[in-house]
């Protein structure tokens, strides 16, 4: 499968033919292959205390390696499952990496995981390894029999990383893995119950470049900074597995959240292509990024969490380049993208990856058309797709509907296509709100909220109602300076009114200090809704 840069959409869509080859190990296929340039840049480490290191892809080759290598003489063996636990720091990609040579199951999770979502993990995952920092040992169940225990620093019953690495040959001859085979295993965020297992085949891990061609870009000349936490797919779309495949140098920071930091570090690397969450993004733009030097920046994008059409544009305005929203899930990968060739048109997810058939499916069995809500959902047999939830067929099959004789994977995402087929998130479909038979998606809200200048950011959730239902709440974090009553109160729900269906305004507003949040950032509309619900 040759890469061409998409200069048309409708036409890079319609030639597109997936050609997955019979195997596929990223180690030796991607990173070995840009080792043979061994001087090629592959990353960019630094941390908030000043420290600074640099990789090239013959040093990712010797160190994974050495990591596969270890493996191996600790008992680990293809197929095996291995926790992977670390913050932003180099050892993340050697052992991600060293472990798919090995042909190992690397288990992403992340450092703020506590006991139990590890010893969930452990025990769900089958898992013979892990691999972490020695401030997060303590929280690996110590009566489960790891054949391997690496740390970063040692401790107590663990291999020290840098001495054990250092002891290994630096030569290795990576595993053969069949397309359809398990390569990695993610851990969805477990809103609901326990988390799911996601399991993606290697052949997953090489269509990731598919996204990286066409939504960020990426060449051999780029640096790009991605900012998402190791533990979810998201660095393997724009920290590992997509920029590596196009040669790109990847810029790793390793500290706090902070926005005069953020800037500094996009202005004295000269990145190229940023990768950064809504909520992230909207702090930026209140951080004078319109003063910076950023004339390196090309191109921004964002995914995990809907960007608000406002934040685009100001985004735009103060940066002048563009910012696109990418759309995926951890069973799915990307694919829902706007693309440097495709006019954008605000609020919308942009249109299908090309090689990616979707639908809008309502009632469960229903294709429907343009401007009917439904749940999003993706044509099988499709490489990007999972190979399933990990030891839950009963669950794997319930993702799946037949219409017509043709299986279509169900996303959960409630969705509207419009005649062009540009796609328009409406929130996950039990989100959304049904008000006097008047289905709301709370995005719709939110984006107008957005817009007035007292709001700094929202969410919003259904409320109880004895007359309608459900009513429109919204939670409302002001900026700093002002103060809510009763007067902004009635000027916000004016103001939603003037600016789109008047059916949707939030009849209950909260102004609130903050909102719940999961570990990556992304606001829990369902602990808000289960709070007015009285589930708490």
């Amino acid at each position: 499968m040759q890469r061409v840069d998409m200069v048309d959409y409708d036409q890079a869509y319609r030639e597109f033919r997936w050609e997955i080859p019979p195997t596929f190990n990223f180690g030796s296929d991607v990173v070995d292959r840009w080792a043979e340039d061994a001087q090629r840049l592959a990353l960019i480490w630094c941390n908030d205390r000043g420290e600074e290191r640099q990789f090239t892809f013959g040093d990712i080759r010797r160190a994974t390696n050495q990591f596969a290598n270890l493996l191996q003489q600790r008992g680990v063996k293809k197929g095996d499952r291995v926790l992977v636990m670390l913050p932003r720091i180099p050892a993340w990609q050697i052992a991600m990496v060293g472990c798919l040579k090995l042909g190992a199951v690397p288990v992403p999770c992340i450092t703020m995981q506590t006991a139990r979502d590890i010893a969930f993990r452990t025990q769900h995952s089958g898992a013979v390894g892990a691999v972490t920092t020695r401030e997060h040992t303590g929280k690996f169940p110590t009566d489960h029999p790891f054949r391997a225990r690496v740390s970063v620093a040692g401790g107590d019953g663990w291999d020290d990383f840098d001495s054990v690495l250092a002891a290994c040959p630096d030569a290795f001859t990576p595993v053969t893995v069949g397309s359809e085979e398990p390569a990695i295993l993610y851990y969805t965020s477990g809103s609901t119950g326990h988390p799911k297992g996601v399991t993606h085949a290697s052949r997953g891990l090489f269509t990731w470049r598919v996204s990286a061609w066409h939504w960020l870009t990426l060449t051999e000349h780029d640096l790009i900074w991605c900012t998402a936490d190791t533990g979810w797919s998201k660095a393997g779309t724009s920290i590992l597995f997509g920029p590596w495949s196009c040669g790109s140098a990847v810029l790793f920071y390793d500290g706090p959240f902070d926005p005069a930091t953020r800037l500094d570090l996009l202005e004295r690397y000269r990145v190229t292509v940023f990768c950064a969450a809504a909520t992230e993004l909207r702090r930026l733009i209140h951080a004078g990024i319109g003063q910076r030097d950023l004339s390196a920046l090309r191109l921004t994008t964002s995914a995990g969490e809907s960007v608000n059409p406002e934040v685009i544009k100001q985004w735009q305005t103060l940066t002048g380049k563009p910012l696109l929203e990418g759309y995926g899930q951890t069973e799915t990968l990307m694919t829902v993208l706007n693309y440097p060739a495709l006019p954008l048109k605000p609020g919308s997810m942009g249109r299908p990856l090309p090689g990616t058939a979707v639908a809008v499916i309502a009632d469960g069995n229903r294709l429907v058309g343009p401007g009917e809500a439904g749940t999003f959902a993706i044509r099988q047999p499709n490489p990007q797709l999972m190979l399933g939830y990990w030891q839950d067929p009963q669950l794997t099959a319930s993702s799946t509907v037949t219409i017509d004789g043709e299986p279509w994977f169900l996303t959960g995402d409630s969705v509207t296509m419009d005649e062009d087929g540009y796609l328009f998130y409406g929130g996950r479909a039990d989100d959304v709100i049904n008000s006097a038979g008047y289905r709301i998606g709370p995005l719709e809200v939110e984006n107008v909220l957005m817009e007035h200048p007292a709001v700094q950011e929202c969410a919003v959730v259904a409320s109880p109602d004895p007359d309608r239902g459900e009513v429109v709440k919204a939670f409302i974090i002001l900026r700093p300076g002002i103060t809510g009553d009763d007067a902004l109160h009635r000027e916000m729900q004016d103001f939603v009114k003037r600016t789109t269906a008047p059916y949707k305004y939030p009849r209950k507003i909260e102004f609130v200090r903050d909102l719940p949040r999961t570990a990556t950032g992304k606001i829990r509309r369902r602990t808000l809704r289960d709070q007015e619900f009285g589930r708490r």
